[in-house]
Order: structure tokens, then C-alpha cells, then sequence
């Protein structure tokens, strides 16, 4: 799997996990009960089906193994593994790095 996972977020996600240290997640991984991620490889397709016509976005890069056990790999419609973090939120102390997509 990928050495490196990556959230898609909003200017307003970016902002919660900025000022409050962490993320617990949007309302679809609330909703669905993990944190959605991608690899590099993914994440574009992933702002094309949810973020189209939304700028600006943070591709916010985290080191997989700093997520131990809470990451699992899990086939999504299509069968592609994607990277789900459960029971744990996204720290700021753990950002590798932010692209911001404007």
C-alpha cells in the first residue's frame, strides 16, 4: 500500500483542523463511521466526483504508518482500495504536508 495518505478538505475543514488541532472528519465520514482518504494516485479522481466547482481545496499528506491499526484498506464501489481511518482523528502535528488547489 501507499506510504502516504491524503485528505481532500474544504476551506472551512482546513480552518477546523488549523485552529482546533485535529479533524474528526466531514459529515460523510461521519456519516459512513471513518475518515475518507486517498493515495496520490486517487485523490484527483476523488476531487473530481465530490469537490468539482469548489476552490479553494487542501490536499493535506499524512505518513500511513502514523495511523497504526485505525488505517484499513477498503475496496469502494469500484473495487479500487482506498485508505479509511476509523476511531481516530487527523492531527495537525501529524501533516506532512498542504497543497492548496485554487
Amino acid at each position: 500500500m501507499s506510504d502516504a495518505v491524503y485528505k481532500v478538505l474544504t476551506k472551512a475543514q482546513w480552518s477546523a483542523l488549523d485552529n482546533d488541532g485535529e479533524f474528526t472528519g466531514s459529515q460523510d465520514d461521519l456519516e459512513d463511521g471513518f475518515i475518507h482518504l486517498s493515495t496520490r494516485e486517487q485523490y484527483n479522481g476523488v476531487i473530481d466526483r465530490f469537490f468539482k466547482g469548489i476552490k479553494p481545496l487542501y490536499i493535506v499528506e499524512f505518513a500511513a504508518a502514523d495511523f497504526g491499526d485505525a488505517l484499513k484498506w477498503e475496496p469502494a464501489k469500484s473495487g479500487e482500495l482506498f485508505p479509511h481511518v476509523y476511531n481516530r482523528p487527523l492531527k495537525q502535528t501529524e501533516i506532512l504536508g498542504v497543497e492548496v488547489l485554487e
